[in-house]
């Protein structure tokens, strides 16, 4: 039997990116810069009025008071995207739109509350310093400043700076394709009733949304097969040319693990060496077609395929991603009610994690006292809590190591 972290270490050595594409902007959010992108304009491209007001020589209006405005005539009127040039004599000032261009000599933005807001002589009862309310050309990016370095993750921010930049475009690392296949002979799909017999197909929708959750894309639409060698290699190999990753759930162990391994032959190599893990210790791995793809067998049981997508497919794909650290965050918490764990083998006990408000400290509530195949104390956890090979029981008060799943709203 081989332990978790072999079998994790033979999953991730083979993990590799897809090759950088070019995408539009619109669609690069959330993902990793493939490539410097280097700002080739200013950023602003222009002097410009940052709120809605009158652009003034800052001299002219010192010391304007309620008690002894300033008076200034207002000679023009400037709105945003205004391409008509305008100079500014010295005692004048021009209504300015956000965003406008500000005239020529003008060194500041009166605020509209500075003043009675008059449109032909303005009364300031207030002074402005200089630049006050002006956004200063390239005072955000100058020409050859660094505006999304390689490897950032493009978030909204990103983006921002991208358009600013005139980029509709920007190379990126696309998103791990993963395909999800389910074979069983009692599987239906979940828009038919199930009858007697019947089981709905819960994971190909599990498997699939926890993998849109780690961040990658799917690759085609889950594919339903019978227990069958040919149905399956012909599942499989149609995903094969668009997919980084496969995962066949219902394919390990028993008769399902027959039908897979005589479906792969030639096809590929699958390890069936059995995991010192709980749940999930039935499994196989291994790469298949020409571009040897990571493929997974899981046991049928959705829940028992989450947890092991948890361990070992989500790493695989964060790597994928570009991220360096493809791990959960992991904390010290301390046990509400004991665990035990099978000799030998490393657990993964799903859990609820709770934080004491006056010490700060973690707590977790294992949830699995129902058994690892149900769905429901699976959909309450926010945490998996790892029980050492060696520990078969962890005590009440005693502390474990727990990762944190995605939050749960």
């Amino acid at each position: 039997m081989r332990s978790v972290d072999e079998q994790l270490k033979r999953v991730l050595e083979i993990a590799a990116r897809p090759a950088p594409v070019r995408v539009a902007l619109s669609d690069a959010h959330g993902l990793r810069s493939a490539e410097e992108v280097v700002a080739a304009r200013a950023l602003p491209g222009f002097d410009q009025a940052a709120i809605d007001g009158y652009a003034v020589r800052s001299v002219d209006v010192v010391g304007g008071s309620a008690a002894e405005p300033v008076e200034l005539p207002v000679v023009g009127e400037i709105p945003a995207g205004s391409r008509q040039p305008l100079r500014l004599q010295p005692g004048q000032a021009v209504q300015v739109a956000a965003g406008a261009p500000l005239p020529t000599l003008a060194d500041a933005v009166l605020p509209r509350a500075h003043t009675d807001g008059g449109s032909a002589r303005l009364k300031v009862t207030r002074g402005v310093p200089s630049a006050g309310f002006v956004r200063r050309i390239g005072e955000d990016l100058q020409p050859g400043d660094v505006a999304v370095r390689r490897d950032a993750v493009i978030g909204a921010a990103q983006v921002a700076l991208l358009a600013a930049a005139g980029r509709d475009k920007v190379l990126v690392h696309p998103r791990p394709r993963v395909a999800v296949v389910s074979m069983g002979d009692e599987l239906v799909d979940v828009s038919r009733p199930a009858a007697a017999g019947h089981v709905p197909d819960v994971a190909s929708y599990a498997l699939t949304a926890a993998a849109r959750e780690a961040g990658a894309e799917i690759a085609r639409p889950p594919r339903l097969v019978r227990c069958d060698a040919r149905e399956l290699r012909s599942a499989v190999e149609d995903t094969l040319p668009f997919s980084e990753i496969i995962v066949v759930c219902g394919a390990a162990g028993g008769n399902a693990g027959a039908e897979a391994k005589a479906a792969f032959a030639g096809l590929g190599e699958i390890d069936t060496t059995r995991v010192a893990m709980a749940p999930g210790s039935s499994q196989a791995f291994g790469r298949l077609g020409r571009d040897a793809v990571p493929t997974f067998l899981f046991p049928s049981g959705p829940a028992t395929a989450l947890v092991l997508f948890e361990v070992l497919v989500r790493p695989l794909i964060r790597l994928g991603l570009g991220i360096t650290d493809p791990y959960r965050r992991t904390v010290s918490a301390r046990l509400t009610s004991p665990v035990t764990s099978p000799e030998g083998r490393r657990s993964f006990v799903r859990g609820r994690l709770l934080r004491e408000v006056e010490s700060g400290e973690y707590l977790v509530q294992p949830l699995a006292t129902g058994g690892v195949h149900l769905l429901a104390t699976l959909a309450e956890a926010n945490a998996l809590v790892t029980v050492p090979e060696a520990t078969t029981e962890v005590g009440m008060d005693e502390r474990v190591e727990v990762a944190l799943l995605s939050s749960r709203r």
